[in-house]
Order: C-alpha cells, then sequence, then structure tokens
C-alpha cells in the first residue's frame, strides 16, 4: 500500500532495509588492520598508552578516541513518529535512520540505544552512567510528559549535550521559519498573537522557544485535545501544560483562533479548518506540522486565504519543517567546542542562522536537488531545503559561537573562518583540495571578466566572487538583460559588480587596434576586427585581459571548449616554450589526483608528454601538492613490450635528459601508480609513494577515464582547467553549476596572482600599439 506523501510502498522499504546487509549502519575502523605491527597499535599493548594518558587528563579522551565526534540516539520507543507506543524494539529502525542522518548531513558517528523501559527513572539510570561513551546524546521518540522528566534530569546529572530532538529540533526550525514569516509580513514578536495546537513535547518546546524570542505570555494560547488550556482548568492537566496557562475567555481552538496572527498545529490530521483560517488576522501565519497528514493542507489553506504564509511538515509541499536541517548541524557546532549543554542562547543562534540562510541567494546545485525548483525568500520559501549544502557552514559556527559566548565551550574555536572551511572539507572532499587556492585568492583578489555575464550561473557566481571578498566580478553583458534576470531572480542590488557592453565600452577602439594588430597578418582587415571586438564577447573580454584591464577571464558556458579555445588564442599567446593543455582535478576517497592532458592534444610525441609532465608539475606544485608523476601506459616498465608503449618510455628517457627536479617514473599502468602494494611489487620505481600526477598517452584515454571516475568512482572532478597561455584563461564547460564556475575562476585568480598580472591603464597599451 503505498504512503500518501512519499510514494512510496511498503514492499520498497522493507527491501530497502534487508539489502546488503540488514539495517542501516555499520562499524567501519577508521585505522589500517593489515599487519601484526598495526594490531598492536591498536590493541594491546599499545592501546594501554593513550588509556594512561587519559586516566591522567580525561579531556585527552577528545584526542585519542572517538568520543569528540560521536553521539548516541537513544530511546524507549514511547512515541515512534506517528505511530505511537511501539516499544523500544520497534524504534530501533528510526534510530538506526537517525544515526544515518547525523552521518550524512554533518559527519558526526552515531549509534543507536534502545532502552526497554517506560519508567523515567530506570530509563534514566540505564543512560547516566555510561556518558564517557559520547560527545552528546540525542534523545527521540520518548513522549511526553516523561520526555521532559528524562531530559531535564539527563542534562543536569551528565557533563555532554542531551537534546530531544522531537522537542527542541522541531521548536529551532519553526522558529527559524517563524522570524521569516514575521519579516515579511512586518510583524514583531512582541504583537503577535500565537495559538499552539498540541501540548505535547513539540507543541510545549515550540512556544517555550517562542517565548523566548519575544511572544508575550498572555498573546499565547496553547490548545490540547480538551481545547483551551486556561487558569483554573484541572482535567487533563500537568506541571508542563499549567505552565502555559493563560487568562482567556476562549475554550476551544476555533475561539482562540479568532483574530490570531499565528497557528501552529503539532496535532491531528482536520484539526483545522477553512472558517477557522478565514476568521485569522490579515496575513496570517499557518504551521499546519501534523504528520503525514497536516491540521489543514496547503490547498485548503489558499482556497480560504490567499495572503496566508503555510508551513508543513511534509516535503511535497514549500516550507517545510524538516528537522533534519537543526540537528545534527547543532551538534556539529556543540562537539567541536566540547560544549557541556546545548542552552536556549544556542537554539536561538541556530534558529537565526538557519532564517538569514533563507534570506540568500539559493545555488542552481540546491535547485538541481530539487527538481529544478527555483527558490528565492519569499512567501513560498521562508525555511531553508535540507539538501542546501551551506548549511554545514551556516549552523554549527553560529551554535559554536553561542556556546563560546555563554560559557559553556571547553575547547574555543580561536579562527572561525578556518573553521568553516574544515565544516565544508567534511562533506565536499573537493572543497578541502581547494581551500589552499580560495585562500589565496582572498588575500589577494583579482579582476575576473565573465564572458556569458547574461547569464543565471554567471551572475550567481559573480554574486558569490565579490560576497566572499576574492575580487571584482566583470560582466560582459547588456545590462538591460542583467537587470532582467535579477528581477527573475529576486536579485535587488549587484553592488562591487561591474557590467561592461562591448557596443557602449569607451576602451572598445584601443581594443580593436590591438587585435588588428594581432591578426592583421592572418588574413583579418580593420573592418573584420572591429567586428570581432564588438560582437563577440570572447574577443572583446580577451582584449580586456591582455590591455590589462582585468586579471583573467573565465568563459565557456555556453559555447563548445574548442571554439571558445579558438577565440581566446586569436588575441592570448602561448607562454615561451610552454605548450597549451587541460589539467584536471580528481578528488576520490579521500586523495586528489592530477590528470594531463584532458582537452587539447589528441596524441603527444615523446617530448611532448615531457612536456606536459613539466608543466603540470609545475602547476600541481603552485596549489600546494608535492607533484609524484606517473607516465601510464597499458604496460609496466616494458611488460609486456609493446610499440605502442614507445612514446611513454621515450617521454622518460626526455625527462631523465633535462634533469627535473620531482619525482617521475613510467611507463606504468594506473592500478600500479595509485595501488601502493602493487607499487612495491617495482622496488626500482622512482616513485616514494603512489602517483597524484597522470600524465595520459593520449587525449582519448585522458577524457574517457576522467570522465569515467567522475561518474562511475564517486569522485568529483574539478576542470580542465587551462595552462600554458600567456594570460590567465579558464574555459568552463557548458552547463556548469555555480560552484563548477567558481573553482575555475579561482585557478584563474591563481594563475594572475603566480604570473603576477595585474591591471594596468588601457590607454598606456593603446599607445604602444599604435606605435
Amino acid at each position: 500500500m503505498p504512503t500518501e506523501n512519499m510514494q512510496i510502498t511498503d514492499q520498497e522499504a522493507l527491501d530497502f532495509h534487508t539489502n546488503g546487509k540488514a539495517g542501516k549502519v555499520a562499524v567501519v575502523p577508521t585505522k589500517p588492520l593489515m599487519t601484526q605491527r598495526d594490531l598492536s597499535l591498536a590493541y594491546s599493548p599499545g592501546v594501554a598508552v593513550p588509556c594512561l594518558a587519559i586516566e591522567k587528563d580525561p579531556s585527552k579522551a577528545y584526542d585519542y578516541t572517538a568520543k569528540g565526534n560521536f553521539v548516541a540516539v537513544i530511546s524507549n520507543g514511547t512515541a515512534v513518529l506517528g505511530l505511537g507506543d511501539l516499544g523500544a524494539l520497534a524504534s530501533k529502525p528510526v534510530m538506526e535512520g537517525k544515526a544515518v542522518l547525523f552521518k550524512r548531513f554533518a559527519d558526526i558517528d552515531a549509534i543507536d540505544i534502545e532502552v526497554d523501559t517506560k519508567d523515567p527513572e530506570t530509563f534514566i539510570n540505564a543512560i547516566r552512567y555510561l556518558g564517557p561513551s559520547w560527545g552528546g546524546i540525542n534523545l527521540e521518540d520518548i513522549k511526553a510528559p516523561e520526555c521532559f522528566i528524562i531530559e531535564d534530569k539527563l542534562r543536569e546529572l551528565m557533563d555532554i549535550p542531551v537534546f530531544h530532538d522531537d522537542q527542541h529540533g522541531t521548536a529551532i526550525i519553526t522558529v527559524a521559519g517563524m522570524i521569516n514569516a514575521a519579516h515579511l509580513t512586518g510583524r514583531q514578536f512582541k504583537d503577535m498573537k500565537v495559538v499552539v495546537n498540541g501540548a505535547g513535547s513539540a507543541g510545549i518546546a515550540c512556544l517555550e522557544l517562542l517565548k523566548t524570542m519575544g511572544i508575550r505570555n498572555e498573546n499565547a494560547i496553547l490548545c490540547d485535545t480538551k481545547g483551551v488550556i486556561y487558569k483554573g482548568r484541572t482535567e487533563g492537566m500537568n506541571q508542563w501544560k499549567s505552565a502555559h496557562a493563560v487568562d482567556t475567555t476562549a475554550r476551544t481552538l476555533a475561539e482562540a483562533l479568532k483574530g490570531a496572527d499565528v497557528f501552529l498545529g503539532l496535532s491531528v490530521k482536520g484539526a483545522v479548518n477553512k472558517d477557522m483560517i478565514k476568521s485569522m488576522a490579515k496575513q496570517p501565519i499557518i504551521f499546519a506540522m501534523a504528520n503525514p497528514d497536516p491540521e489543514i493542507t496547503p490547498e485548503e489553506v489558499k482556497a480560504a486565504r490567499s495572503d496566508a504564509i503555510i508551513a508543513t511538515g511534509r516535503s511535497d509541499y514549500n516550507n517545510q519543517v524538516n528537522n533534519v536541517m537543526g540537528f545534527p548541524y547543532i551538534f556539529r557546532g556543540a562537539l567541536d567546542v566540547r560544549a557541556s549543554t546545548i542552552n536556549d542562547e544556542m537554539k536561538i543562534a541556530a534558529a537565526q542562522a538557519l532564517a538569514s540562510l533563507a534570506r540568500e541567494h539559493v545555488p542552481d546545485e540546491v535547485s538541481a536537488a530539487y527538481a529544478g525548483r527555483k527558490m528565492h525568500y519569499g512567501p513560498e520559501y521562508i525555511i531553508p531545503v535540507p539538501f542546501d549544502p551551506r548549511l554545514i557552514t551556516t549552523v554549527p559556527p553560529a551554535v559554536a559561537q553561542a556556546a563560546m559566548a555563554t560559557g559553556v565551550a571547553r575547547k574555543p574555536i580561536l579562527d572561525m573562518n578556518a573553521y568553516k572551511r574544515e565544516l565544508t572539507a567534511r562533506l565536499n572532499p573537493t572543497a578541502d583540495s581547494m581551500n589552499y587556492i580560495f585562500e589565496r585568492v582572498s588575500a589577494n583578489p583579482r579582476r575576473i571578466v565573465f564572458c556569458e555575464g547574461e547569464e543565471e550561473q554567471i551572475i550567481r557566481a559573480a554574486i558569490s566572487w565579490k560576497g566572499n571578498g576574492y575580487g571584482t566580478p566583470i560582466l560582459i553583458a547588456r545590462e538591460r538583460r542583467v537587470h532582467e534576470v535579477m528581477e527573475r531572480l529576486a536579485i535587488t542590488h549587484l553592488d562591487g559588480i561591474e557590467i561592461q557592453n562591448s557596443a557602449t565600452n569607451p576602451h572598445v577602439d584601443a581594443y580593436i587596434d590591438f587585435l588588428y594588430k594581432q591578426l592583421q597578418r592572418k588574413g583579418y582587415l580593420y573592418r573584420d576586427c572591429a567586428r570581432l571586438v564588438k560582437s563577440d564577447r570572447n574577443i572583446f573580454a580577451a582584449c580586456m585581459l591582455a590591455c590589462g584591464d582585468a586579471d583573467a577571464v573565465v568563459t565557456g558556458l555556453t559555447r563548445g571548449y574548442n571554439d571558445t579555445l579558438d577565440d581566446i588564442r586569436k588575441i592570448i599567446s602561448t607562454k615561451p616554450n610552454h605548450r597549451v593543455f587541460g589539467i584536471s582535478m580528481i578528488v576520490a576517497n579521500g586523495r586528489t589526483v592530477f590528470v594531463s592532458d584532458t582537452t587539447v592534444h589528441e596524441l603527444p610525441t615523446a617530448e611532448e608528454l615531457a612536456d606536459i609532465a613539466i608543466q603540470t608539475a609545475e602547476k600541481v606544485a603552485s596549489m600546494g601538492h608535492k607533484p609524484r608523476v606517473a607516465l601510464l601506459s597499458f604496460s609496466n616498465f616494458g611488460n609486456p613490450m609493446h610499440e605502442k608503449a614507445t612514446r611513454v618510455r621515450d617521454a622518460v628517457a626526455v625527462l631523465d635528459r633535462r634533469k627535473v627536479n620531482f619525482e617521475y617514473d613510467g611507463e606504468m599502468s594506473a592500478d600500479v601508480a595509485l595501488n601502493p602494494d602493487l607499487l612495491k611489487l617495482y622496488p626500482f620505481c622512482r616513485l616514494s609513494a603512489p602517483a597524484n600526477v597522470l600524465i595520459m598517452p593520449a587525449l582519448h584515454s585522458a577524457n574517457i577515464s576522467s570522465k569515467l571516475l567522475q561518474e562511475l568512482g564517486g569522485g568529483s572532478v574539478i576542470g580542465p582547467f587551462l595552462t600554458g597561455l600567456e594570460k590567465p584563461v579558464q574555459i568552463i564547460q557548458m552547463g556548469a553549476t555555480v560552484s563548477e564556475i567558481l573553482n575555475l575562476t579561482a585557478l584563474a585568480a591563481i594563475d594572475a596572482i603566480d604570473s603576477g598580472h595585474g591591471v594596468s591603464h588601457v590607454a598606456q597599451v593603446a599607445s604602444s600599439v599604435k606605435s
């Protein structure tokens, strides 16, 4: 039977949990256990050393064990999802799932613990002595009011964060959305009238956090299955409900909603009808979060009130309140400062960070993950979405900062920018490889020309480039077309971004003179050059670069690679004693490997292979890597001896004659070059470790292998990026994403930095051309 909101069958769900290893979690060792020496270090006798160190200084447990990146997900199964009291064992699939989410979204290792008791004191005693095992505890699916008792007591008894996600995770995401809903409707928290339906753990936690944010007690009405919780009510009450009782004449949910600004539903399907929504204030804010079916559907709300802002707990509607945007990142920040608890200030910091993120421009990678949905801040987008990669660098730093500010951090973060880079690298290995490059660019900003300045991806990339302090973007575009795209994307300004139009640029005559001098003996008339400069953006941009009005050019989004390179080479020459070719950087399985040539030389000679190896090694070294170069073939050091491998063997001989200063060897197969155990079979090989630079014997093998690795190997590919031109130019792939554009732009900027290119005045260049 298909479930209504996710469109999956029961059998599909069972098969998912059965296929391969049963369940969703496993333990994977982080240290090698290949030899007797490894075993001696990992266990006896070597393990005694860290044990004694921890005995002397308990904080060393964070250095010598997994404690600092380890969370326990704990439940007794008394409130499993919307299914009720299923018991501890039946809750295990959910707890395993929670552990998987910790790993997927925040790179936190987690273990599920199911405690088979409904008695709060027994539960507490089962957990309180296990604190040394983990860096934090995520309580899950425990019914109210027992969950309040358990969390409060464990927080009191333990010196690690204890966090009941059903309460606080829901509250944090709700408050994030509420901050933006209030902003869009011009409301202040202190003036808002709020009605919460559902007096369980999530409902009470949402109300308490909203009150911390400024909602007045008298303006907040809490309802349960018996109606309004008012002062003097005795039926169905407990101390947690009583804390939110108010003086009111309203006795039903319908009466409470009259004139209310906000409805928060954490109850059951159908609890609210259209008439109730109609009775609310102007621009009502409706958070109907019952799962799997909301208290009232967005369609029903819109039929009653066209001015409402709506959120639900479902993924098939906009503005989903999803806890996965909270708990992994909150624990990430708390663990990284070794926080002793998660306090209100940390929760509020998380909510404010989420709200701020929703107001930023959404990367196209996020839209791609959501079937191309275009998201921008407004009534249909007040909360970020779970697969937004920026969450990892947005929420944890805010939580960590709040922990430090409130004195619960035992290991303060000294460099927050470095911390953000580390967070990016946790989930994106490419980012780790690019960190060094972006750091250098940030310290040496450059002026970058983007040829396709009217394209959405380019405009987004330019905004990001400027916003991160990497330099000044120059869009080659018609200003009117840029503003049309801005309006469609809800971008209000392009501060610090230049727009250059070849038809109106004051230096266009100087560029034409320059191009004419370049091409006059290659069959071009002056009028041909004038037409090219005024009509071809690649030509115009390359002239800007050649004449010193920019530091680098990025192009290729809308035109084929070879055609684009031909355009550029009309103006930008090859460096003396260099070759122009492409290098692809591949990041996979924790390692970074560079592959050449993936773009230009179809079947390089031995001399060309040697040149490519030398230039690639130089480029790799400039990017912070020590090059170890393998010249690849299908054979290994003459086995089998084949005529097709002769070019590669000869290239090694050329390198020998040139006495280069980096490690290299060949001919060798790819597996020998990359596998340390296979490399040991050739003790004469000059490589001290597996290669990180692979020189391919031909263009087809280079291009095919890099694309295969990208698609099948689980790796990320940056590039190919050009090297060998006199001026910095990078050609992106057609249809590149914003992050891919930014990566190649950074490499173009690095070329400018390394070559000392800076902007000179065009008039000086023009005068020298005319003379």
